[in-house]
């Protein structure tokens, strides 16, 4: 080829490499260094050059052609694609991402830009914008009219309108996979998760290399806590493409959530090397080193999501929940001032509102402390909406399902492990204490908050004629002993990746699985069960200065949080009554007051003989991912007990709404 050469021979040229790209790169990037010996800085052959060394494994030699190309052709967007990619393909994530919002910008409709953005942005946490960019693929990726329609209404959240033109394409066209995946996703978004999880298993079984769909299973997977199933899923996209953004983000929150969570600070690292400047990549890393002791870098990661992120009330907040830190005079100030802005979202008020509760209470000025506690609730509150009246009619439906009858009716059934031992109570009640000193025990492993319990009562409440909450329990009466027994093996096998030991006893300490000992005795009639139970005035207003991260509604208000307390206690005396001495019971205050005896009762119950470790439980170096974690590390920590009083002119609701129970703590008046 000669410079004399004209046009056409160019473009003929140029389309040979380009078809050669996804053939054989090398050769491609040859085929575009003879165009450019004779069209010195071409640009769709530098294009195509740095293209083909990105494919061919090596982004850095692509980079060093696209770098200066962007520069001179700022406005084309394939080559900010490509630098989007290169970038990523060198660990520059923030900058891959800069790149690739530059794409769209200039190019709307390009589909796989919108994807490759939204892998990146789901790497870093931002799972609003992430689910907004997919959105933008599957609009400009489907030709077909009817589906660009139903993509837009999901963009604006127009979900009604979405199902109606997806079901009515989906008769036409039954097996049309994008289609089952965007319905699948609606199914997500209407709380349907069982019906999200059928369609995208349609979707898989119909494509099974349809990676979008898989990786929707399994954050669906992981929602739905089938964590086992969910790391098989998302391993499944590792091995196709292992340097995927998205993947290795949800791969290290399910590694988080089975306690592996060397495996999992090691991914987030990682990920924070790539994505250097986004402030939600830090606070995932801090939460990790929290929950494995690492204090002092989890502080640092918190302090780094700050500074990249000023107004990011979530890292001061990590900060106040780790108990033991304490804010500074600038940090006061910086949070007032962040309050101070009109602008600012609700939920990075909320969580100044609690942090500077948190620090006001460590100054001791208690009246803003409470005025921020309540602030924070009060936004809260309005948008959970919790229903107390509907909790006390729960309570009553167990109560009504689970007499002593019932149970003597079903006496032997259930699966007769006695591997697990189950921690119930409210929280902030002094679980994480317990499970501290019992993991102390050579024989206990201590694990987490596990979720199955919870699972399988939703799971139950599916199949349940009734959509009231509790009516799985009828669900229960239905089936026969070979059905409870292998509800029971379930649990145990689902909980098995949750245990790193071969101790003979675990402990699972979800604490609102005090809802759950019907069913608990039913399927593992052998199960230790213990409940940590602490001064009505001291839980309840320690749960009003927590926030949580999900769950536990009724918290969020002084009444609200004193009338779930009291169907605690009923429920409670009403297992005490029909199932006598299947419960043991550990009073906080004993607790702190005499551990040595308290620990040897509890040790007793459980059949075990006392360990002096159990005294030092504070040397454990067990992870631990409760709001208690740093607290459990030291000795007892008896400042908790009448920490309350400070608070206590502020009390009256929560001292109304607990009324006899109040009174008559620790022993139980008659409800």
């Amino acid at each position: 080829m000669s410079s004399s050469e004209p046009a056409g021979t160019v473009d003929v040229a140029m389309a040979h490499a380009a078809r050669l790209l996804d053939i054989d790169p090398a050769l491609a990037a040859e085929q575009a260094q003879e165009i450019l010996k004779v069209l010195p800085n071409h640009p769709p052959a530098l294009l195509l050059l740095a293209t083909a060394r990105r494919r061919s494994g090596n982004p850095a030699a692509a980079l060093a052609l696209l770098e200066p190309l962007v520069k001179s052709q700022g406005q084309w967007a394939a080559a900010h694609f490509q630098l989007g990619l290169a970038l990523a393909g060198v660990g520059r994530g923030d900058e891959a991402i800069q790149a690739l919002r530059k794409t769209v910008e200039l190019k709307p409709e390009h589909t796989e830009a919108w994807r490759h953005l939204a892998d990146h942005l789901m790497a870093t946490g931002d799972t609003e914008g992430a689910d907004a960019a997919y959105g933008r693929h599957i609009q400009c990726s489907t030709r077909n009219p009817l589906l660009r329609k139903a993509a837009v209404a999901m963009l604006e959240n127009d979900i009604p309108q979405a199902e109606r033109l997806l079901k009515t394409h989906l008769k036409q066209a039954p097996t049309d996979v994008p289609a089952i995946r965007m319905l699948a996703e609606v199914a997500v978004r209407c709380g349907q998760d069982a019906d999200a999880r059928k369609l995208l298993e349609r979707c898989l079984e119909l494509a099974p290399t349809f990676a979008a769909a898989r990786f929707n299973y399994a954050v669906l997977l992981h929602r739905l806590n089938k964590a086992a199933e969910a790391l098989v899923e998302v391993e499944r996209l590792l091995a196709v493409e292992p340097r995927n953004p998205g993947y290795r983000n949800l791969y290290g929150v399910i590694l988080s959530s089975i306690g592996e969570y060397e495996r999992s600070s090691r991914i987030y690292a990682e990920l924070l090397a790539e994505y250097p400047a986004n402030a939600k990549a830090w606070l995932s890393y801090g939460h990790v080193l929290k929950t494995e002791g690492r204090q002092d870098e989890s502080i640092d990661a918190y302090r780094q999501s700050i500074a990249r992120d000023p107004a990011f009330g979530d890292a001061y907040w990590s900060l106040a929940n780790l108990k033991t830190f304490r804010f500074d005079e600038a940090d006061l100030a910086a949070m007032r001032a962040q309050l101070a802005n009109t602008g600012l979202d609700d939920m990075a008020r909320l969580h100044f509102h609690f942090a500077l509760g948190k620090a006001y209470e460590d100054a001791g000025d208690y009246t803003r402390s409470f005025e921020h506690y309540s602030k924070g609730n009060a936004l809260e509150r309005a948008r959970s909406r919790y229903d107390a009246d509907r909790n006390t009619a729960r309570i009553r439906r167990l109560a009504t399902t689970f007499t002593r009858d019932f149970f003597s009716e079903r006496a032997g059934a259930g699966c007769d492990a006695r591997d697990p031992i189950f921690i119930v109570s409210l929280p902030r009640s002094g679980s994480t204490l317990l499970e501290q000193i019992l993991s102390s025990h050579s024989a206990v492993e201590g694990t987490n908050e596990l979720p199955e319990i919870i699972t399988m009562a939703k799971d139950l409440r599916g199949q349940a004629d009734s959509e009231e909450i509790g009516a799985y329990s009828e669900v229960l009466a239905s089936m026969n002993a070979a059905a409870l027994r292998e509800l029971g093996e379930q649990y145990i096998e689902r909980t098995r990746i949750h245990r790193k030991t071969d101790r003979p006893f675990f402990i699972d300490k979800m604490p609102n699985n005090f809802l759950h000992i019907g069913m608990i005795h039913l399927v593992l009639p052998n199960a230790r069960i213990i409940d940590a139970r602490r001064h009505p005035l001291a839980c309840c207003l320690s749960n009003f200065k927590q926030y949580y991260a999900r769950g536990q509604r009724f918290s969020y208000g002084l009444a609200d949080m004193g009338r779930f307390y009291r169907d605690y206690v009923e429920l409670m005396a009403h297992f005490d009554e029909v199932l006598p001495g299947r419960i043991h019971r550990v009073i906080y205050e004993r607790m702190v007051e005499d551990t040595e005896t308290e620990v040897r009762n509890v040790l007793a119950y459980c059949g075990l003989p006392f360990e002096p470790g159990c005294l030092r439980f504070y040397e454990n170096e067990r992870a631990v991912r409760t709001a208690s974690s740093e607290q459990v590390r030291q000795p007892i920590y008896r400042e908790g007990v009448e920490q309350w009083r400070h608070y206590e002119q502020w009390l009256d609701p929560l001292k109304e709404a607990l009324g006899a129970v109040l009174d008559a703590y620790p022993a139980v008046p008659r409800l």
